[in-house]
């Protein structure tokens, strides 16, 4: 409860966590709130019945939350979006001046507060992808207040899993949420000379960085390195050079 787990790409695409962790905590019986700004609902929601569960059913019964920024843009662009009364859209900085964040927090927390009669676990916030916040013209100050006030403003339960494609963040946001991390997940593809199978028979690799403290103390974090194969609908991770195959 309260860390933050930041995922990052490099030269590869690890869209599969995202994937996983949407599923885990639906299963898991969390409530969750998905700010999904890179693809539409019907994406995940194929993918995700491919590992079980409906992400219609989940809305439907009040355990997610689901933002569809590409649908939310458009309307917003065309003016096609109709805003409740006293509920401005999450996503109106693109439509104004100002570039703050603070009417997606306010539907990230309004998501989020447990009702009287909740009977769900903890929440979580899935953000996918925050890079493209940047993308559509929200400025790197206003991504960092933003996730500053997510953690802040229910830390004692709220769980934030956050995507990032570094090729489109600045390198001091990039540098600010991984300080910020308690858990770091890294995904780079396979060079070569660097694999110990052959690569028709591992995707890529993965680095788990698992911090022992958020302060600055002489404690080494604990880094975990494997490889994985994706397939259909699962995925096999194994150490370096351990796949089946090699075995």
């Amino acid at each position: 409860q309260g860390k933050f787990t930041l995922l990052r790409d490099t030269r590869t695409d690890g869209s599969f966590l995202v994937h996983h962790f949407l599923s885990f905590y639906l299963r898991a019986g969390c409530k969750v709130c998905f700010v999904a700004l890179l693809q539409s609902f019907s994406h995940y929601n194929i993918v995700a019945q491919k590992l079980g569960i409906s992400l219609t059913a989940a809305k439907e019964r009040g355990q997610l939350v689901f933002l569809e920024g590409l649908k939310s843009c458009l309307d917003l662009l065309f003016g096609e979006e109709e805003e409740q009364p006293g509920q401005p859209s999450p996503l109106q900085f693109i439509s104004e001046r100002n570039s703050d964040l603070k009417a997606l927090f306010e539907f990230v927390r309004t998501s989020l507060t447990p009702a009287d009669s909740n009977s769900w676990k903890g929440p979580v916030l899935l953000v996918d992808d925050l890079s493209v916040l940047l993308s559509l013209g929200a400025a790197p100050v206003a991504v960092l207040d933003f996730i500053h006030y997510c953690r802040v403003a229910v830390c004692s339960q709220l769980k934030v899993l956050l995507p990032l494609h570094p090729a489109s963040c600045t390198l001091p946001v990039q540098r600010s949420l991984w300080s910020k991390a308690w858990f770091c997940s890294r995904r780079d593809a396979l060079a070569p000379g660097d694999v110990l199978v052959p690569l028709q028979l591992v995707s890529q690799e993965i680095k788990i960085i698992k911090r022992v403290s958020l302060e600055l103390t002489a404690e080494q974090d604990l880094v975990q390195i494997y490889q994985y194969k994706i397939q259909d609908k699962n995925v096999t991770f194994f150490a370096r050079g351990l796949s089946a195959a090699v075995l």
